[in-house]
């Protein structure tokens, strides 16, 4: 069986985690289908953390006085080309935008391996752009689907002497931020972690009294940088901190902060990711969101409220709560099945949320059945009922529907689809409503493989 504890945490300055889920694996059948990765990935749906282009990052940080490389972005080669002319350098740097780690050992469509590419003039500038801008970048985080290049950012190339990793984040055990150093800067800080964990630094920061000078130094001194440059070191973690705050960041991450050739501390690259929480008084940020960077179902799951996933299976799943979502999709693993999505609708949905959530499930071709299952408390069963009748009659779905509902007005719902003229299928019991729906998709299926078109009639 699996068992899923969530923790929810509504304090937002405990952790940057609004909900953490501890799974412990016993042979679940569908901890393998899943891998457990997609209920992780449910936390960070819960969460919707905006993150932001590098160029993005980069222009929050110069506008609070850090020292960052001059650069400027591009939306087309001839673009680039103008830019890179107007950077005083001849060495310069085309980093491609895409929200995607590993970008740098990443291959684009057409062939060009690495989105971070050092040229020394605008005519080179202009020809990598060509092989960036418009075409997909794969990386170990994009997977098969890869990512859209859409912009390059194009700044100017510095030469450091040493590089540091630096960062701030939420964190749950010291209850507030936490300040994270390394001296091992400009790579990959989590296998630093695993393969040295004393290399890391940790300092946690008082929510209420803010960051400390003394504080900001001992991290300085302990990432090793040198006595002439530790108070400049610390006066930048400083002003990173208050960008941190001041914008309600869960992330703040700068690898490598470096010491630069010219003897001054500089960011050479940011990744920020800000609290979804906050988005009602961080308008400008939130702004800046490039929605070609996410799946179109969650710009859609985002606009409805809702809290969706897409997955690979062929079963659509409706439900109200994230642990009984969890469990109809386990329960239709038990039964032979495969989830198509995992779909939160929450306590209080509408009828035209309802709505939303049909149309999110429906437009991925795979689905050949959906289950609804409702536990009527906060949220009513009638309105639930309502809203499937409107869902079904406006995308006049021809797929089977099986509808479990048990809690506040079912009688009233019951009514609702029995009145109805849709070929809705009414189960009380989860068990059966699982088989059925499983049953249901696996003769879709069947006869879409036999090229034959087959209608479900109700029983009399």
């Amino acid at each position: 069986m699996l068992y899923c504890i969530s923790l929810p945490v509504t304090h937002r300055y405990l952790n940057s985690d609004i909900v953490r889920t501890h799974i412990f694996n016993n042979n679940s059948s569908f901890y393998g289908q899943l891998k457990c990765l997609q209920y992780f990935n449910y936390v960070k749906q819960q969460q919707r953390n905006l993150s932001l282009h590098e160029y993005m990052s980069i222009g929050l940080l110069k506008e609070a006085g850090i020292a960052v490389p001059d650069g400027m972005v591009a939306n087309s080669s001839e673009e680039a080309y103008s830019v890179a002319k107007q950077i005083a350098s001849k060495d310069l740097v085309v980093k491609a935008q895409v929200l995607a780690g590993g970008r740098g050992k990443g291959t684009f469509e057409g062939g060009l391996k690495g989105g971070v590419k050092i040229v020394y003039s605008p005519e080179e500038a202009r020809d990598i752009s060509s092989q960036m801008i418009g075409r997909k970048l794969y990386t170990k985080q994009t997977g098969e689907a890869g990512r859209i290049c859409n912009q390059v950012f194009i700044c100017e190339r510095r030469y450091p002497r040493r590089e540091y990793y630096f960062a701030i984040t939420m964190e749950r055990s010291f209850q507030g931020p936490v300040l994270i150093g390394s001296s091992q800067g400009g790579v990959n800080i989590e296998d630093v972690a695993a393969e040295n964990p004393d290399a890391i630094v940790k300092e946690p920061i008082d929510i209420v009294e803010g960051i400390k000078m003394e504080q900001a130094v001992k991290v300085a001194q302990k990432m090793g940088f040198p006595s002439a440059l530790v108070n400049e070191a610390a006066e930048n973690m400083i002003k990173l901190y208050n960008v941190f705050i001041k914008y309600d960041a869960s992330m703040l991450e700068i690898n490598p902060m470096v010491e630069d050739a010219s003897g001054i501390v500089m960011c050479m690259d940011a990744k920020i990711n800000f609290d979804s929480n906050a988005e009602y008084r961080q308008k400008m940020v939130f702004g800046m969101q490039d929605w070609t960077q996410e799946d179109p179902r969650d710009r859609q799951a985002a606009k409805a409220d809702l809290n969706y996933i897409g997955l690979d299976g062929t079963i659509g799943c409706l439900v109200n709560g994230a642990g009984l979502a969890m469990a109809t999709m386990d329960i239709i693993k038990l039964h032979g099945g495969t989830p198509a999505n995992f779909l939160d609708v929450g306590g209080g949905a509408t009828a035209h949320q309802v709505t939303e959530a049909f149309k999110l499930i429906t437009s991925d071709r795979k689905v050949q059945a959906i289950l609804v299952n409702i536990f009527g408390g906060i949220m009513r069963c009638d309105v639930i009922a309502q809203g499937i009748i409107i869902a079904v009659s406006e995308l006049e779905l021809k797929i089977p529907i099986v509808v479990r509902l048990q809690g506040t007005r079912v009688d009233d719902a019951k009514a609702l689809i029995a009145a109805s003229p849709l070929k809705i299928l009414a189960c009380d019991d989860l068990d059966e409503a699982a088989k059925m729906v499983v049953k249901l998709s696996e003769i879709v299926s069947l006869a879409k493989e036999a090229q034959v078109d087959i209608t479900f009639q109700l029983p009399i």
